[in-house]
């Protein structure tokens, strides 16, 4: 009775294991929300305080190979500043565009990187809006780590740290450069197609 126990833990293990390996041609949807902390990068950031707020959208992925698949998708990601004189929030909508590379055993760690085109949706300054001072677009570096949760085969869930680094300048003045950069934890759900 004990080795029939085993042998069915063994095969049990086995199908799970082998399940979290993608084929070429799969497509794989994640809504998700996370925690988000943002400041500035560039001149006269000394003494900012991080501003923080709720990130959340949809990564999509197609797989090329069991390692290798395309990311992208459609983010809000809060990004701004505290300061002495009040906090600047801005927020973005942004569409990622990264390599998703997929290792460990399983396939159930992955790492991503690439660009991030993002859209400036509004700018505030203690309530007042900005959106004149502030850029309407601009470029990032976006990179993550992430973790599925094995739970059927067509679904899991995702644990992934998520961050972007301004490439482009969000002021419109030509005296003072920043850039944005910010990272969020999130937890959303893949279902696989």
């Amino acid at each position: 009775m004990k080795n029939l126990l085993l042998a069915a833990v063994a095969v049990l293990s086995l199908t799970i294991s082998n399940a979290q390996e993608r084929e070429k041609g799969v497509f794989e949807i994640a809504p998700y929300v996370g925690f988000n902390s943002s400041n500035f990068n560039g001149d006269e950031v000394e003494g900012l305080d991080n501003r923080t707020g709720v990130a959340f959208g949809v990564h999509a992925d197609y797989y090329f190979n069991d390692r290798w698949s395309l990311r992208s998708g459609i983010n809000y990601l809060p990004m701004g500043a505290d300061g002495i004189d009040g906090e600047l929030e801005l927020n973005y909508i942004a569409i990622p565009l990264n390599a998703n590379w997929h290792f460990g055993s399983t396939r159930k760690w992955n790492l991503n990187f690439g660009f991030s085109p993002s859209f400036l949706t509004n700018a505030e300054f203690e309530g007042i809006e900005v959106t004149d001072g502030i850029e309407s677009f601009q470029i990032s570096l976006s990179y993550g780590i992430g973790y599925k949760l094995f739970i059927n085969e067509n679904f899991s869930l995702l644990f992934e740290a998520q961050n972007d680094l301004g490439i482009t300048d969000f002021l419109e003045v030509n005296e003072v450069s920043r850039t944005n950069y910010g990272g969020s934890f999130n937890i959303g759900g893949v279902f696989n197609f």
